[in-house]
């Protein structure tokens, strides 16, 4: 089979279209036949030896996929061959076969592409987990999105809409912002790209809280962290939350006196964490977004697909933070 391997840390030009022998099914395992991978900024990471989990090299980045299920080890009951499936991996999803823990399959609704079943559950998983258990959002709230574009922006858009708040969608261009408006967005605004001095941060503070209003945001859904943290937070209600999700502009410092002047919390969000300490809390959110998804009320938004020896390239793009929803690699046919 093939394989997108990196071998030494570095950026998606060190990866590798490799040949490796086909996986085969242990007891308690099942073999999946890989046909689509969606990417993420953790893939970004993990190759460059920046993320908080390192596997051993050679590996294959990509952590969420869709395929069809080759082979069932002995032992498993509940999966057959043939069945659609999507898989939560960690890494390894740039494989054209991949060995996968059937506890962490799910069932490809039909009528789904393996694009969309990708798709779904690294972002909207992350985000109902910030938004309920972190964000505790409520009906007539205002949830402001950074980076509100992207996979995990669009899922808060989304999501945010489907419990009742008022969403305000934050982004780096009009581009960005018209798809923030079609996913639900009840307000936009483009900011500009960092790095900002002292007048740029407090202008930014200013439009932050003119977009989210008098009461400022009760939840701020934070993606990109760096020099947009401060002055978002600045916009945050009295005992409001701030969401820590990720950080492609930098890890932010943050004044804590505005959490005392405000009497909010900030919140860090590490749903891997979540789903492995908790496996039934997360189950009934993955519940609920499925149904979400038959309801038409969430869908992932793939807005390009790459070819298996582009896979670099969608990692490349990733990187650059010129993604717009989701970048997903076809693997197989």
């Amino acid at each position: 089979m093939r394989a997108l391997l990196s071998t030494a840390p570095g950026g998606p030009e060190t990866l590798t279209l490799s040949e490796l022998p086909d996986p085969v099914a242990g007891r308690g395992q099942v073999v999946i036949a890989v046909k689509a991978c969606a990417i993420n900024f953790p893939d970004v990471l993990i190759i460059e030896d920046k993320y908080q989990f390192k596997p051993e090299r050679p590996f294959a980045p990509g952590g969420e996929i869709a395929g069809v299920i080759d082979a069932v080890g002995e032992g498993v009951e509940d999966w057959q061959v043939g069945d659609r499936v999507i898989a939560m991996l960690g890494h390894g999803g740039l494989c054209e076969k991949v060995i996968a823990d059937p506890a962490k399959l799910y069932r490809l609704p039909e009528g789904r592409s393996f694009a969309e079943g990708a798709s779904l559950i690294l972002t909207y998983g992350t985000t109902i987990h910030a938004l309920l258990d972190r964000g505790h959002i409520a009906a007539g709230q205002t949830l402001l999105v950074l980076g509100a574009a992207g996979g995990v922006g669009l899922a808060a858009i989304e999501l945010g809409k489907a419990f009742g708040a008022r969403v305000v969608a934050a982004v780096s261009s009009d581009e960005k912002a018209a798809a923030a408006r079609d996913a639900g967005a009840d307000e936009t605004l483009v900011y500009a790209r960092a790095p900002f001095d002292k007048d740029q941060s407090k202008a930014l503070a200013e439009q932050f809280k003119a977009a989210v209003g008098k009461g400022g945001a009760d939840v701020i859904y934070d993606p990109v962290g760096g020099d947009y943290a401060e002055p978002a937070l600045r916009s945050i209600a009295w005992e409001g939350r701030y969401l820590v999700v990720g950080f492609p502009a930098g890890i932010p410092r943050l004044p804590l006196n505005l959490t005392l002047l405000k009497s909010c919390d900030v919140c860090g969000v590490f749903w891997g964490a979540f789903a492995a300490r908790d496996p039934k809390a997360n189950q009934a959110h993955i519940e609920t977004l499925f149904a979400l998804w038959k309801d038409g009320k969430i869908a992932p938004r793939v807005t390009e697909v790459f070819a298996f020896e582009e896979g670099g390239k969608a990692i490349a793009k990733m990187a650059a933070r010129n993604a717009i929803g989701k970048l997903v690699v076809e693997v197989g046919r």
